[in-house]
């Protein structure tokens, strides 16, 4: 039965005094300060054992992590693509409010991340030595050079990938091939963003951009650190292209993979019906279904995900060998969903469930056992959350820390938003997923009987319906400023591959000039 809006409202209450009390009682200080370990894995979706999201994920390592963490089932991040999403994390702040909605946008251009501390850079003045590899920031081609976020860390390293490519195994819908040959007078070709490719690398592992980024973070995690540290670590797999080694394409056989369930029907209660509907399929549905690639698709981001998974795997055994393994908090996070064939269409950006949720799993020192979170968090909310889990002074920021659900993960909790452009955004709680476009268009879906989210509710003409899209709608952003501009380019250097810290004191090579300079924590909020 659907719930009325006055138990609603109760309910809100409910979750706001709960929320208060633990507002004010706090939470002590760890009696030495805890480390972090900050895994990012890019593109990411529930496509995890311990996640149930495809039964033919085969990810051993992110699941032995899951068996002694709280594993958060419905995590949202606050923006379906990359840009927004890792800098709504960062930044603490909403893309609602800094007006970072777009990979072409760089939240340093937003005046009011230009006088807040970035995740790292807080930790950095609160006596943590930042030490940071891989995509944690989007990157992002400016006037004054290439920022990939390496002012933020007190050490920045960057790993090349020189795994190359198999000529004979490769497919692309932007380059038109398929096997290695060229097709001939080629469909859905035309697309935008990262090219729809995938194929096996020319060399091993040892030579791939993830696998030498975590094996540089097993050598860090043999030193000696005389602070407390945070360790940021970028995965750039799942993300396209597919280009991993064959070994673990061989760990899904090709005659055993299963595509997604979509019905073809999907998008026609959406917007003006069938004939003015607003959406169509998706240019990498249309070629994969054209030339029955779709299965082999799937393995190649299945296949992607296993080797994300082995790199985390020697990250994981790294700590687990260190000194430093029980006085260590592991996060490890996607920055968003991805589709493979659901609501036709793949990859991300859109409102979508498959596109706004993602892993998180959260270990803190002394956990030894598993708890599911059912709640709805936001990536949005890691920076206070770890903020409170170490004891460091609050922030002004607009997450909401979710310390009190690692301590019991069935409290009430409230609904999430995410948002994808100006006037665009998911609200989503347990039961309801509510997505309005600009207050045009809207859908609403029941998760628990329609978790593919095929049948569209909002158009209903019910008081029940009213009542859940009013509730719903008290989380949108109550203002929303306009996008920032997008970043101008500058071909980055090719010359970043060994740089290291952003100091240049214990740097291989020279880092590249154009790199921005750190910024004065001191004048930082």
């Amino acid at each position: 039965m659907i719930m009325n809006i006055k138990h609603l409202i109760i309910y809100t209450a409910l979750v706001t005094l709960t929320s208060s009390v633990h507002a004010q009682t706090g939470a002590d200080k760890p009696t030495k300060p805890y480390n972090i370990l900050m895994i990012a894995v890019d593109d990411l979706n529930d496509w995890v054992g311990a996640f149930g999201g495809n039964p033919q994920a085969k990810t051993p390592n992110m699941d032995r992590l899951a068996g002694r963490s709280i594993v958060f089932r419905n995590a949202s991040c606050a923006g379906p693509v990359c840009g927004p999403s890792r800098s709504a994390l960062l930044s603490g702040f909403r893309p609602s409010t800094t007006g970072a909605y777009g990979n072409d946008t760089n939240m340093l251009d937003s005046k009011l991340v230009q006088t807040h501390a970035t995740m790292p850079e807080y930790f950095s003045k609160n006596g943590y030595r930042t030490i940071s590899c891989g995509k944690i920031f989007h990157k992002h081609e400016t006037s004054s050079g290439f920022d990939a976020g390496h002012w933020a860390y007190d050490v920045w390293h960057d790993e090349l990938n020189r795994g190359g490519e198999k000529e004979e195994t490769v497919y692309s819908r932007n380059k038109a091939i398929i096997a290695g040959k060229p097709i001939e007078n080629p469909k859905h070709k035309v697309g935008g963003g990262s090219e729809f490719s995938w194929g096996v690398t020319e060399k091993g592992k040892e030579f791939t951009q993830d696998y030498r980024t975590a094996k540089w973070f097993e050598q860090q995690l043999k030193e000696q650190h005389d602070k407390p540290f945070f360790m940021l670590a970028g995965l750039s797999k799942p993300h396209l292209s597919w280009f991993v080694p064959q070994e673990y394409y061989d760990m899904h056989p090709l005659e055993s993979i299963k595509v997604p369930e979509f019905r073809m029907d999907d998008l026609d209660d959406i917007g003006g019906g069938k004939k003015h509907r607003t959406f169509e399929p998706h240019e990498d549905f249309l070629w994969v279904r054209e030339y029955g690639l779709h299965e082999r698709a799937v393995q190649a981001y299945l296949a992607a995900c296993s080797y994300a998974d082995e790199c985390i795997g020697v990250m994981l055994d790294a700590l687990k060998n260190s000194p430093y393994a029980d006085n260590t908090v592991v996060v490890l996070w996607g920055d968003h969903g991805w589709h493979l064939g659901e609501k036709l269409r793949f990859r991300k950006a859109t409102l979508w469930k498959e596109a706004t949720q993602m892993p998180l799993i959260v270990h803190l020192p002394g956990m030894i056992d598993r708890k599911d979170c059912f709640r709805n968090v936001n990536l949005l909310d890691l920076y206070p959350t770890l903020i409170e889990v170490c004891g460091l002074p609050s922030k002004e920021l607009e997450g909401k820390s979710f310390k009190p659900l690692l301590e019991d993960p069935e409290q009430p909790w409230i609904p999430t938003v995410t948002t994808a452009g100006k006037g665009n955004h998911s609200v989503m709680s347990e039961k309801w997923h509510f997505i309005t476009y600009g207050g045009e268009v809207e859908e609403l879906y029941d998760l628990e009987k329609d978790p593919m989210e095929w049948t569209n509710l909002a158009s209903i003409k019910s008081s029940d319906v009213e009542s859940i899209k009013a509730y719903l709608r008290t989380f949108l952003p109550a203002d929303e400023v306009d996008s920032l501009p997008e970043s101008k380019a500058k071909k980055p250097k090719k010359g970043l591959d060994d740089a290291a810290d952003t100091t240049g004191a214990s740097a291989k090579k020279t880092p590249d000039p154009t790199i921005k300079p750190k910024r004065n924590l001191a004048g930082l909020r």
